[in-house]
């Protein structure tokens, strides 16, 4: 079973360079940002200069959502005007304040460390969703270049987890799950096979970090992507 489009082509380098910079453009957000795309392969290059680490990151998230990228090397760099400049210091509090504050991430267990407008969190948490929190949490905080997320997931479940409920939930998405295979040894699970799309290869690592009692998710999904190169 294929999940690619009714009206699906291939695409050559050119086409899919286009794709990136129309998908980037769509974003309310990169309107006006100048970032540079190019494609070779499927593997798409960003480049450019924005002044926020949320353009970057949305940046990044709109380009992985293209269909027939592959693989994605991210240069954009965060530079701000000297009125939106801020020291690691202030940084590092309107994290903590911003991480504290939301009631959903565990008090106490996430610690940020600032260089040079650079964050990076680490400590330990009982499911991904609040590694994915806290990073989100602080994205469109002012003053950050960019995120480092190094928090380990530590669950205190000790029930054994069921291979097969984590092929059914893939099911139930927009996943081929017949080209999905599932691993589990302990609390880490593996994830390989071959889809066509980097979208369905990071969704199936999302749905499989849902699953109860995981600490770990190694997603070596492959993808095949077609292409008519130019």
């Amino acid at each position: 079973m294929s999940l690619l489009p009714y009206n699906f082509k291939m695409k050559n380098n050119a086409e899919l360079q286009i794709d990136v910079q129309n998908a980037i453009k769509w974003e309310p957000l990169l309107h006006a940002a100048e970032i540079g795309v190019i494609a070779k392969d499927g593997i798409v290059t960003l480049t450019g200069t924005v002044d926020s680490y949320a353009k970057k990151m949305e940046a990044e998230i709109a380009t992985r959502n293209t269909i027939g990228v592959n693989a994605i090397v991210e240069n954009i760099k965060v530079q701000f005007p000297n009125e939106r400049s801020k020291s690691d210091t202030d940084i590092a509090l309107s994290v903590l304040l911003a991480i504290n504050s939301n009631s959903l991430i565990p008090n106490g267990e996430v610690k940020v460390k600032v260089e040079e407008g650079w964050v990076t969190l680490s400590g330990q948490l009982p499911w991904n969703f609040h590694k994915e929190l806290a990073k989100n949490t602080i994205a469109y905080l002012t003053g950050l270049k960019g995120i480092t997320n190094n928090i380990l997931i530590q669950t205190s479940l000790k029930d054994k987890i069921e291979q097969s409920a984590i092929e059914k939930a893939l099911i139930r998405s927009s996943i081929d799950a017949n080209d999905v295979n599932v691993q589990v040894s302990g609390n880490v699970l593996t994830l390989s096979g071959t889809i066509n799309s980097f979208y369905e290869k990071q969704e199936a690592e999302r749905i499989a970090w849902k699953t109860p009692g995981i600490n770990r998710v190694i997603n070596e999904i492959a993808v095949d992507y077609e292409y008519a190169f130019s």
